[in-house]
């Protein structure tokens, strides 16, 4: 036989003779004990786990329980799995020493898998701005990949996969956020890892983050620099303002240290309710006319007391 002709595939006997349902079965996903030593995470995963109070109780429960719920997996070639949803059980099963979990096996492409990836841990408690970030960039990128790809089952593209709706406006419906907000989140993933920890951990707001993150990288650096050498965050006007000057392509080291030394005003609020007030005024009286009141003998505590410190 020459190199180049076909060799011949028989179908074998037994697939001869299988109906319709049999291969169906077959090709039914179904649940499997898969060893925890096979899978490994998914490539550049955003969410962090934690070895929290609420990971020690998942580990116990498995100890007790086993998994409850199955991990989602898709096969690699190399004979390993990808998990795709199921990281936290997945850690918990070594933490236990559990040397197999039920996992559901699909075949998937990276979009579908990046898309159910992020589904999946959006439905957590207590996700970070961070976790949000990524995970919202990653999803939009797979959407925009997906909606310049004819569907399946049609090989001819006309417009887009998703009804000619922007895909921040189809994934702003799935995630209940407006699509301007999934923007700013995604903004997030411009600032470099110091100041990105310092919106997770609440020392710097979210807002003045996502002004920060059109500073250039260099820019940044050197902004963290001098917060952390003068133990301070910005505002939200004075990171408007950095992002002006770097706009403007004038922001020096000098421009930075010179608007972050400025004094921040602080606005602010308290709150009283009604049920601690009322009692100290007629019936009929007005909230405005109880406000009057309070400013006036905040007014004349004030002078009495300035009044005292001078007569010390």
């Amino acid at each position: 036989m020459k190199d180049n002709e076909k060799k011949l595939t028989l179908t074998s006997f037994d697939d001869i003779f299988k109906n319709d349902e049999t291969r169906q079965e077959e090709k039914a996903e179904r649940v499997q004990l898969i060893s925890v030593d096979l899978m490994d995470d998914f490539p550049n995963h955003p969410f962090k786990i934690l070895d929290d109070e609420k990971m020690q109780d998942t580990i116990e429960s498995i100890k007790q329980n086993g998994v409850l719920v199955p991990v989602i997996i898709r096969p690699k070639q190399d004979g390993r799995y990808e998990i795709v949803s199921g990281h936290r059980r997945h850690y918990a099963c070594i933490a236990a020493d559990v040397k197999e979990m039920p996992a559901i096996v699909r075949d998937m492409t990276d979009d579908e898998a990046t898309i159910i990836m992020v589904d999946s841990n959006l439905q957590r408690e207590n996700i970070l701005p961070s976790e949000k970030a990524f995970a919202y960039k990653m999803k939009l990128d797979a959407m925009k990949r997906q909606a310049g790809r004819p569907p399946r089952n049609n090989l001819c593209q006309v417009g887009t996969n998703l009804l000619g709706k922007r895909s921040d406006e189809v994934m702003s419906k799935e995630v209940n956020e407006s699509a301007r907000t999934i923007q700013r989140y995604i903004r997030l993933t411009e600032l470099i890892t110091e100041l990105l920890d310092m919106v997770d951990e609440k020392t710097m707001s979210f807002n003045a983050g996502v002004e920060l993150s059109y500073l250039q990288k260099e820019e940044q650096r050197q902004l963290y620099e001098i917060m952390e050498c003068d133990e301070c965050s910005p505002s939200l006007n004075q990171a408007q303002r950095l992002k002006k000057c770097s706009m403007e392509n004038r922001l020096t080291k000098e421009v930075i240290t010179e608007i972050m030394s400025e004094e921040k005003s602080i606005d602010m609020k308290v709150t009283l309710g009604g049920n601690k007030i009322k009692k100290y005024f007629p019936r009929d009286y007005t909230p405005k006319q109880m406000e009057q009141v309070i400013l006036k003998l905040l007014d004349n505590w004030s002078k009495k007391r300035q009044q005292n410190e001078l007569e010390k």
